[in-house]
Parts: structure tokens; sequence; C-alpha cells
């Protein structure tokens, strides 16, 4: 019986952490990447599995890593110091039958033998397959695509995004539930790991799993991290799935960190970020133009899927002041400073030459912490959180802006961070819930940051009541999956009822639908909110959709 592909991908990624995957060599060839002649073969090196990553309409990034001992201590792997040959395969089918692409590339120790190959020169809109070969050894099959033709407008995109998988609070089947969706592309929108020793960072419950090794704070700890979250096999499934876009938050570095400050003094931060950016570009499916040097890296970039949709990936931390007022809640008159930027001169004026270029029916912002205002007071005052776009309020005034300067047909904002679903219309002036909807965001809860959560289905979040711009809100964990067409984006937030055990069924809390051309969210029939969540929502169609939070300290 053939194979599906589901089967393929799915269970691809455990087999190849078990052992080899055997594939029989060419009758009379030496097998591919043999080692030479004097030295020792190296036990299964694929156990941190295979990626793609940022596809364009001819080419795409692969990725592996070698590492027979992924958790060794020294970040290595368990990898010897010379350079490993890894042959890599590229194929219109699964079965390789029609292999379109093949050459080898050459694992380094100075790189712990991570493995980019960047692929153009290919079809547009087209689906692909890849696996690679060393030392005898032969990788999980992962599947890829090309984004559609430049000038095309593609019927629908299946996209995926998902953010906050902290280790210990729980298992990853959130990746595997999303991966059983197929997508044709995810976004992963922060807080990929973290930085945190055994036992510092406690889920509600208590952690079901620990980390390995200390706080990362060497280049050492965070290859050990970065592979020790490699090796879950749900979190394989889903990179094995898809190609990825991905984005850093604080956590892949150190909890709310600001450029070059970090969240308490410390004389050595700039070493730890360089060393942190070094492991996490090793280890992500990302082009040449990411290489960091030093304390730099060049994160924020376009994606773009035909004239459908443009992805505009924004990198909050790099560039951005420093938190104003402390980085909790706080009513801060600093945080209105013009002066103040949370993505940085350069950056912002990137953006918004992109919304003036644009030709795309949706323009999306792919980025870590939350856009709309969400003030957490029912008072007078606003407070709200230093560390989000609230912290920054003419940095998003002026984005906002230009947005509709340009003429942006629908802007769509997507965030990761708060570790809980919510939906939200943006607004011009959040002081007047009268006033116009200018676009929509759609946040996605955590894979396991915060411990298996809440369901809100009886009642609905406090804040909704003083934020009336805020439309939805879950507790429970899970991801964000997005149907986009020409007419229309169709949000599905998907949760599991536990991440405190592996194997939780995923279904969908909640489905918003954003119309072309009209800006703000739709609730849609099928899958109702709380009653006075509903009402709400309902209002807000009628007016023509112009329109205690449980977050840690460590979001």
């Amino acid at each position: 019986m053939a194979l599906s592909r589901r089967t393929i991908l799915l269970s691809g990624a455990a087999v190849g952490a078990a052992g080899a995957v055997g594939l029989p060599a060419a009758a009379g060839a030496q097998p591919a990447g043999t080692p030479a002649t004097g030295t020792r073969r190296l036990a299964y090196p694929f156990t941190l599995g295979v990626a793609s990553g940022d596809p364009d309409h001819d080419g795409f990034v692969l990725w592996t890593r070698l590492a027979p001992e992924p958790l060794a201590e020294d970040g290595l792997g368990g990898m010897p110091d010379r350079v490993v040959p890894v042959r890599w395969e590229l194929a219109a089918d699964e079965r390789f039958r029609h292999v379109v692409r093949r050459g080898v590339a050459r694992a380094r120790p100075g790189s712990a033998h991570s493995v980019h190959v960047e692929l153009d020169g290919l079809l547009p809109g087209r689906e692909y397959f890849y696996r690679f070969r060393a030392e005898g050894h032969v990788s999980p099959v992962g599947r890829t695509r090309t984004a559609p033709a430049p000038w095309s407008m593609p019927a629908a995109l299946a996209m995926g995004f998902a953010s906050c998988s902290q280790y210990e609070h729980g298992y990853f089947t959130a990746y595997r539930r999303l991966a059983e969706t197929e997508p044709e592309l995810i976004l992963h929108l922060g807080d990929y790991q973290y930085e945190y020793a055994p036992d510092t960072y406690n889920a509600p419950g208590g952690n079901p799993r620990d980390h390995e090794g200390p706080e990362t704070r060497t280049l050492a700890n965070y290859r050990q991290r970065h592979a020790q979250y490699k090796t879950d096999a749900d979190l394989q499934a889903a990179h094995a799935v898809a190609p990825w876009v991905v984005v850093f938050d604080d956590h892949e570095v150190e909890n709310n960190w600001a450029d070059e400050t970090p969240e308490a003094p410390d004389p050595e931060f700039a070493a730890r970020r360089a060393a942190a950016f070094q492991a996490y570009y090793e280890n992500m499916p990302l082009r040449r133009t990411s290489v960091p040097r030093g304390i730099d890296m060049q994160l924020y970039r376009r994606v773009r899927w035909g004239r459908l949709a443009t992805f505009h990936m924004l990198d909050t931390r790099q560039y951005r002041d420093d938190q104003a007022c402390g980085d909790g809640y706080r009513n801060c008159a600093a945080a209105a400073d013009p002066a103040r930027s949370i993505t940085g001169a350069e950056q912002e004026a990137w953006l918004l030459d992109g919304f003036r270029r644009s030709d795309a029916r949706w323009d999306i912002l792919g980025q870590q912490v939350f856009f709309a205002q969400r003030d957490n007071n029912s008072g007078p005052l606003t407070v709200t959180s230093m560390d989000a776009w609230d912290g920054y309020v003419a940095s998003r005034d002026r984005i906002t802006r230009g947005w509709l300067a340009a003429g942006v047909r629908n802007p769509v904002v997507l965030t990761g961070d708060v570790h809980a679903h919510w939906a939200s219309d943006l607004k011009l002036d959040y002081a007047d819930p009268t006033s116009r909807t200018v676009g929509s965001e759609l946040v996605c809860s955590s894979i396991t940051s915060g411990g298996d959560g809440a369901d809100s289905a009886t009642g609905s979040h406090p804040w909704l009541a003083f934020n009336p711009h805020l439309r939805f809100q879950n507790n429970l964990r899970g991801y964000v999956r997005t149907t986009i067409t020409p007419g229309q984006l169709t949000a599905d937030f998907d949760v599991l009822p536990y991440v405190s055990r592996p194997g939780a069924p995923a279904h969908t809390r909640a489905r918003f639908v954003i119309e072309d051309r009209v800006p703000g969210l739709h609730l849609t029939a099928d899958h109702p909110l709380p009653a006075a969540t509903a009402r709400r929502s309902a209002d807000a169609v009628d007016e023509g959709r112009r329109t205690v939070d449980t977050e840690t300290t460590r979001p």
C-alpha cells in the first residue's frame, strides 16, 4: 500500500530520531556521504529533523543540522571537529522518482554543523520534497513550496501562525495538530525557545518536563537549548510539513531585552546577544541575508504570495527604545513620546515604503507584541503594557497612519507573545469607541507557555468591557489557522484542552472573517462566543464593522 503524504511527513520525524531511514545506494557506487578512510562513522546525525523557509516565487531555504548527540553540553551535538559533506535532493514527488535538483553542502564545525541550502530558479507555486544524506544516513523527508508568481492572484492560501513554546511548560502537541492541517505556510512570531534554567520559570501546577543545561548565556548554551527543542517530534513534524517564516521576540535572547539594554544590568549582554543570534541563525531556515554580524542580525523582510498577500515580517526587539516606566503595566506619559520607537527609524521607513509600493490584496504584518491598545484599568486612567506597542504610542500611530496614507487595501496585524488568543479591531483613536476601524489584529495563544490555561467559554474576559475594540479572548493553548482568498481572510482560533500531557485533540474555539475592503472582524455563526461577547460582536457588525488577565510576568 502506498504511503500517504501525511504518513510520510508526520511519521518521518519520529522515525528519523529513532534511527537511520535506510535507502539503498546506487549499484557499484559509494554511499552518499560515506566518511573518508580512517574516520569513525557517525551515529544517526539527523536527530533535529529538517526544515525549509523564506519561500520566494523561485526558491526557498532548506535546513538541517547534524547532531548525533543533540544534548551535548558543548553545544556541538557530538560532532567531530571536521567538515562533513551533506548531500541534498529536491524532488517533485514524495518518493523522489523525479529529482529536480541535487547537490552537496558542507556542514562546518564553526556553524555547529548546520546546513542552509538556498535555492532559486525553481518554478513558482509548486510543491517540492527534500531530504539530506550524510555519512551513510538519510534524513526524514520534508515538504516545501515556492510562492506563486509575483503577478498571479492565487485562489487561496492556507497559512498558520504560532508563538511561545516553553519546553518545560508542556508538550508540543499543538505543533503536530497544526501540521496535520497541512498548511502551505507557517509563521512563527517569536519565543521559539526559552532561556531559563530548570525550575526557574514554572507553569501553574509545575513543569511536566525540564530544560537541559543552565540558563542560556553562551554560544554552547544556546546551541544546546535549540537542539533540545528541535528533538521534539511534534515540532519536527510542523517544520517538515511546510516552509516557515520566523522572527524572534525576547526569549530567544533573554526576557524583555530592548536593543542593547538587558532586563537587568549585565556587562556581558553584548556577547550574550551575539551568541544568541548566531545560534538562532544556525537553527532556523533563514537566508544568508540574515547571517549575524556580531550583535546585529537582519531579520525584518518581506515574503510575497503573488498579488494575494505580502507579509511584512517585523523585528520589534533589536531596534526598540528601552521600555518606558519599566516593563509592566503603567500609566506612563513617556509612552507617548514621539521620539520613541519600537521599530527604529530605518525599519519604520522600510515598512512605510512597503505600504506605498504594495499591490497586494492583503498586507499582513507578522510581528511579536500586542498592537492594539489594551487597557487593564476600568477607571479613568489608561494602564497598559510598556513592553507592547502601548509603550510606543507614537510609533504605532505613525505605522497606522502610514497604511492609511498609502491606501493599503486590507491591513492585518498578526501577533504572538501574550499566551492567549485575542482578536481586535484597530483604531486611530482608541479613546473614542465610535471612531472608525482601520484594520484588524489576530493574536495567537502560546504553544505551551503558561501551562494548560483555561477555557473562557462560560464568560468573557473583564478587559473586554472597557476595551470595546477587543473582540475575543481565550486562555487555552493553541495556534491560529487562516485561509486567505481575494475576497476574505478567515481566521480559526484553534485550542487544546491541555498540554501538561501529550496527545491532546484540537478544536476551533472561534472563527472570524475579515472581508475585502471592510476593515474589522466579523464573527461567524458556526463558532459562537459566550453570549456577552457575541452581543458585542453583533453590535460591531451592525454599526458597519467600523468598528483577571492570565499572562505571566515573563510573557
